[in-house]
């Protein structure tokens, strides 16, 4: 099973940054490679079990199903249910966790997955550096860090 894990400090609160992303339909005011999305069968985006079904800037589309939101700790897990890339059983965090030195943010994304051995190198390059830290530098960029 492949591994991805990314982290970053943001400088803004955990409160300010949780509320930005904590909406699972959000991804395109936050992420700059996420052109749209919405959720599918108008559930709540905070709902479990509901489906964000978006598309990327590149026009390739995804699915994903959100597994856990808590507020208290800060996190969302979610599955892929659809995408392009050659991956199977996908399984993301996105965490959040104050930072008591000051009005910052430890951020980390973490995914698991299975894939054939000879795309693991590519797939965990690609997502660790245009998903995950793609997504926190836009944070870093939007709370101006």
């Amino acid at each position: 099973m492949a591994r991805v894990f990314v982290s970053s400090v943001i400088g803004a609160s955990s409160d300010r940054v949780w509320e930005r992303v904590r909406d699972f339909n959000a991804l395109p005011k936050w992420h700059p490679r996420i052109r749209d999305s919405r959720i599918e069968d108008a559930l709540p985006a905070d709902k479990v079990g509901c489906i964000r079904n978006f598309n990327l800037q590149n026009g390739d589309n995804i699915r994903e199903q959100l597994v856990g939101l808590s507020d208290y700790d800060l996190f969302y897990s979610y599955t892929m249910l659809e995408g392009p890339m050659p991956l199977w059983d996908y399984m993301a965090t996105l965490r959040l966790t104050p930072v008591t030195d000051g009005a910052r943010t430890f951020a980390e994304w973490l995914a698991e997955f299975s894939c054939k051995p000879e795309d693991e190198a590519d797939l965990t390059a690609g997502i660790a550096t245009n998903v995950f830290q793609g997504g926190f530098d836009a944070l870093k960029r939007h709370f101006g860090a």
